[in-house]
């Protein structure tokens, strides 16, 4: 029999919450006044309302609770997390899939609300990671402009099949539609220009060496309906473009306390301000809260989880983690694997060898881990290893292994030396 670590933890004053949109359930458990060892519990439903709230903060804090737990209910949690952690309880968000009540048990918010507050009070549980409030903020910020991002986007893609539909090849010549030469000819065209080599003519800079290809690409049937269509289209990309250079304006006045934590970020390569911005928004800047930086890998879901059945190893997934960090790293990643770096050609080797699919998983790691250490370290400066480090180490170990391999055929100790290479006359 070997001893174990964890401590038998038993929290004396516990609610658990079991919250809808309207109505939420609550279960306080405390200590029986007159017989030792048993509990008291009681069970009430209590509006979701700010004036609701604070008569449960009152009523938690006449029974002197110290710990609140509830679960991640999409975003119902959210206003009475805050509101609860304003009035000074500790409170925990838990994953309800560590939660989970026995199978085959009848299932009730009353029920579920009783077996919370068991499981908390015996210490069978961990909280989730919640920021703290400026970090919350900034979140709000930063994951509201990714999604007006990728509307922008996929307005663009409307307007390209668009194009497509009038036989207007402008995607095929030019590298950026809505550059300048691509918004020149789609006014035109929206004006009720159809000469393509008037269009042509329109190009700049670099286009201009196009222009043939151009006429070729601006022949079509681009009808009315497809000008109000397109000019709807580009009047949605304007406003968004607006909107998303007034959150940015917004996320570095937010950010502007962290601005050391995001220069240091900015070091890395793939990782612009943009991308330091939302690494923080999501992670904090605290890595207490991650013991080690295989603890926050481990977390984001950038790391395989252990399966083992039978004495045998099983492939498992990483499992499903926060999508706003993964899309963070994903593009970081994709920078990556097109730059002359350690981390471009880890990306490239793991590709090869294993798909890309686990090549970005494997690279976001790497991210995280190097995140982790900078953040970490306010002192610590990111060097690059080189795109090749790998074959340095591979040649390394290599020869090692042949020394290795010569000492215990000969029985003797083996030496390298350089040998000199003869001139050439």
């Amino acid at each position: 029999m070997e001893v174990t670590e964890e401590a038998a933890e038993l929290v004396e004053r516990v609610a658990a919450l079991d919250i809808g949109k309207a109505v939420l359930t609550v279960c306080i458990r405390v200590p029986h006044e007159k017989t030792a060892g048993r509990r008291r519990q009681e069970v009430a439903e209590y509006a979701t309302t700010t004036t609701a709230l604070l008569h449960l903060a009152d009523r938690l804090r006449e029974l002197g609770v110290g710990r609140v737990a509830m679960e991640a209910t999409s975003d119902y949690w959210k206003p009475v997390f805050y509101l609860l952690e304003a009035e000074g309880f500790e409170c925990w968000l838990l994953n309800a899939t560590h939660v989970k009540n026995v199978p085959g048990r009848p299932k009730t918010d009353k029920l579920d609300a009783v077996w919370l507050a068991k499981v908390v009070e015996r210490g069978m549980c961990a909280p989730s990671f919640v920021p703290p409030k400026p970090i919350r903020r900034l979140r709000d910020l930063t994951r509201y402009r990714r999604s007006l991002i990728r509307d922008r986007t996929r307005e663009k893609q409307r307007l390209e099949k668009l194009l497509e539909d009038a036989q207007i090849k402008l995607s095929v010549v030019a590298s950026d539609t809505f550059g300048v030469s691509g918004r020149a000819i789609l006014a035109a065209l929206i004006a009720g220009q159809r000469d393509p080599q008037v269009l042509a003519e329109m190009a700049r800079g670099r286009l201009r060496a196009k222009i043939p290809q151009l006429r070729e690409a601006l022949t079509g049937h681009f009808g009315d309906h497809h000008g109000l269509l397109c000019t709807k289209m580009l009047e949605r990309i304007d406003a968004l473009t607006a909107d998303i250079a007034d959150l940015s304006t917004a996320i570095d006045d937010a950010i502007s306390p962290f601005a050391a934590q995001v220069a240091q970020l900015d070091e890395v390569t793939g990782i612009g301000v943009s991308c330091a911005q939302e690494l923080i928004a999501e992670l904090g800047v605290d890595m207490n809260v991650f013991p080690t930086a295989a603890h926050l890998a481990s977390w984001a879901r950038f790391a395989p989880r252990t399966k083992q059945s039978a004495g045998r190893t099983k492939p498992a997934t990483t499992g499903k983690g926060n999508p706003w960090l993964a899309s963070t790293l994903g593009e970081i990643t994709a920078v990556l694997a097109r730059s002359d770096t350690f981390l471009g050609e880890r990306y490239r080797r793991l590709s090869r060898r294993r798909g890309k699919l686990r090549a970005i998983v494997a690279t976001g790691n790497s991210v995280l881990t190097v995140v982790w250490h900078l953040l970490a370290d306010p002192a610590a400066r990111y060097h690059d290893l080189g795109a090749g480090y790998h074959d340095s180490r591979y040649h390394q170990r290599h020869q090692h292994n042949l020394i290795h391999q010569l000492e215990r055929i000969t029985g003797q100790k083996v030496t390298l030396t350089v040998r000199d290479e003869p001139a050439l006359a």
